[in-house]
């Protein structure tokens, strides 16, 4: 996230309780000053600013640690705060876990705090259960330009409806199956930033660098933290399919455990539905035909039922696109 200023909804902006840290506009490609380091942030400023049609100010990264330690100690008391809708904790919940994972590609050794990740996927299932709408919040956090963090969310919240559905899993597990989604690509601060983000095709060299990922956040993550086999599971094999075309281990249906499959799938759909530069956007129903006619026996054909039944509706003009 070096580099790039930080979203906060100005609705999480609690007036007296905010850090003191300096705010800032979106002009463009540009951010302008709002409040200097040292002046209060005012319920007037936060009425004047909605009104105005403004959702985010922003942060700079030399702040980022400090509003990422907020936003994660105070998400759950704003989650049960009534005065708040479920779009505007849909904004809180999302960007404080988009922060989070920013916060561990800067730091990875801080993955190892266990009870911090417990804490977050807490929440987080809390609110995708109790919000019918939930997916639908996640557009007001799509445009902010740090693709892999909103990626790995966008992932996490998907895997998670998928495997409410698929499966009669335990609150444990449940939370491992979340921590494991959203650290899926983790091993991607091991890859070169100039691969990450080349716009373009690549070159089977550089195609063989990025296929190292799941294999590289399954090491480190296995050596430096407590996580258990499920979550280590979909790290490792999100990119493995039941045809045996996977990587990095070629494994085939029963070798990859379910909870990795699921979120395999939820990894490709994800991808085909977001606009990244350089690629369209598929609306639902497009991805998931896609998926069907040139990744035939990738997948599962159950959860690829299910996952249809969570993103699409019944007609394609009202398709819910993530």
């Amino acid at each position: 996230m070096e580099g790039y200023y930080i979203p906060v909804g100005v609705e999480s902006i609690e007036p007296e309780l905010f850090p003191d840290v300096a705010l800032y506009l979106r002009s463009g490609k540009n951010y302008v000053l709002y409040k200097s380091h040292g002046r209060n942030f005012s319920k007037q400023d936060a009425v004047r600013l909605i009104a105005n049609n403004i959702d985010f100010l922003y942060v700079s990264p030399a702040d980022m640690e400090i509003i990422t330690s907020y936003l994660e100690e105070n998400a759950e008391r704003l989650l049960n705060d009534d005065s708040f809708d479920g779009r505007t904790k849909g904004k809180i919940i999302y960007q404080t876990s988009i922060n989070f994972v920013g916060d561990l590609f800067q730091n990875p050794k801080k993955v190892g705090d266990l009870n911090r990740s417990k804490r977050l996927m807490e929440n987080l299932l809390s609110y995708l259960s109790r919000d019918r709408d939930a997916l639908s919040s996640l557009e007001t956090v799509m445009t902010h330009n740090y693709h892999t963090f909103v990626h790995s969310l966008q992932v996490t919240a998907l895997s998670v409806l998928l495997h409410s559905e698929a499966y009669n899993l335990a609150h444990d597990e449940m939370v491992d199956v979340g921590i494991g989604t959203l650290l899926h690509d983790f091993g991607k601060i091991f890859t070169p930033q100039k691969i990450l983000n080349k716009v373009g095709k690549l070159t089977e060299e550089e195609i063989s660098i990025i296929k190292r990922h799941p294999e590289d956040g399954y090491q480190y993550l296995k050596e430096n933290t407590r996580l258990n086999d499920i979550s280590l599971a979909i790290v490792r094999d999100h990119h493995e399919r039941i045809n045996g075309k996977g990587y990095p281990r070629a494994l085939k249906k029963a070798e990859i455990s379910r909870s990795a499959q699921a979120s395999g799938l939820c990894n490709v759909y994800c991808t085909l539905t977001i606009d990244r530069s350089g690629g369209k956007a598929l609306p639902p129903y497009l991805a998931i035909h896609l998926m069907r006619q040139e990744m035939q026996d990738a997948f599962d054909e159950r959860l690829i039922k299910i996952l249809e039944g969570i993103t699409c509706s019944e007609e394609p003009q009202q398709q819910l696109i993530l």
